[in-house]
């Protein structure tokens, strides 16, 4: 049964996040202040709506994407807020059809450097193709694919990508999915084994209340793999499995990042339910990097600062996959220097 009592659900709602919740300093929030500019506005004739108001207000400024808030209000009234500010990437490009185009003039511009139209794979959410010298990967998403099928995809682009020089792989505008999977698509792409990530959890009140640190590794895996020169492409509308993707591949030697910073939230959500029935969801785990960095709130930062905007459309023209190529075909020339260099006379 139900319990609409506003006093009751303030202080479960705010006890929570007291406990759960990583983040307030790096979001500069004093969760303490907030309960005590919040907590006398709610009395027992506090309103659903005036409650869901009251909520949102606290939340607003953690700017969190993965905080989010869904209620029933009087009248069946159904409200959702998410404390989040939009990326750039969905300022310059507001609707689903404008992110389509921009990727259309993405094949564009691979096609004209001599790419093969991108093709999609075994698993939906892989796109591929190639040139003469250099690859090019797109992942749209990282979940919603089995093991077996992601793994034949993966032979498939393995294959078709050994002989080559460089490879670009674009995850710009990815939502994001599981850990594992974004493990499995990067180890076709490892020279050794490596750290990955590290991952701890918040449980408690206390900034100490956080489980032992847990390490993710990056490995070889499959038969068929590529570990030439890489670019991964990001903007800062790539959100939290596909941020722990670029925290992993960085890692690798030969990886280069052009465009923008990721968004910054790196946690699974944590789903909470009130006991007047409403649904609400945090961040709870804190992600480090190979040498502990953690990016919440900055997201992993790109080597080669590069934006997509408006005009890469009416220009026909995708600056992100030239400054890729161009990229690549710099540490061609390098490779081979070095070897005329390293050559016997």
């Amino acid at each position: 049964m139900l319990n609409r009592d506003p006093e009751k659900n303030f202080e479960e709602f705010w006890q929570t996040f007291n406990n759960r919740y990583p983040f307030f300093e790096v979001r500069n929030v004093d969760w303490k202040k907030q309960y005590e500019t919040y907590r006398a506005r709610v009395t027992c004739d506090t309103s659903d709506d005036e409650l869901f108001d009251c909520f949102c207000q606290m939340l607003a400024p953690l700017n969190d994407g993965h905080v989010s808030l869904i209620a029933q209000t009087s009248g069946d009234r159904k409200r959702r807020f998410t404390p989040e500010k939009k990326p750039r990437f969905w300022l310059e490009f507001t609707s689903k059809q404008q992110v389509k185009q921009l990727f259309q003039t993405t094949e564009k511009t691979l096609v004209a450097n001599g790419f093969s139209q991108p093709k999609q794979t075994e698993a939906w959410m892989l796109h591929y193709g190639r040139s003469q010298a250099f690859g090019y990967l797109r992942i749209l998403e990282l979940e919603g694919v089995n093991r077996r099928t992601l793994t034949d995809a993966l032979d498939t682009v393995g294959r078709d990508f050994k002989d080559l020089d460089g490879v670009i792989i674009d995850i710009r505008d990815c939502p994001g999915g599981d850990d594992d999977t974004a493990i499995t698509i990067i180890n076709r792409f490892s020279d050794r084994r490596r750290v990955a990530f590290h991952r701890r959890t918040k449980f408690g009140p206390g900034e100490d209340d956080l489980t032992p640190l847990k390490t993710w590794h990056i490995e070889p895996e499959g038969e068929a793999r590529f570990t030439g020169p890489i670019v991964l492409l990001t903007c800062d509308s790539v959100f939290s499995g596909g941020e722990a993707f670029a925290l992993a591949i960085k890692q690798l030697p030969h990886v280069t990042i052009v465009g923008d910073h990721t968004n910054g939230i790196f946690s699974y959500e944590l789903e909470k339910r009130l006991p007047n029935g409403w649904r609400y969801s945090l961040s709870y785990q804190k992600y480090f990097s190979a040498d502990m960095v953690c990016y919440e709130g900055q997201g992993v930062p790109a080597d080669v600062e590069l934006f997509n905007g408006q005009s890469d459309i009416e220009v026909g023209t995708d600056p992100l996959i030239t400054r890729a190529i161009e990229v690549l075909k710099s540490r061609k020339r390098k490779e081979r220097m070095r070897w005329l260099w390293s050559a016997p006379a």
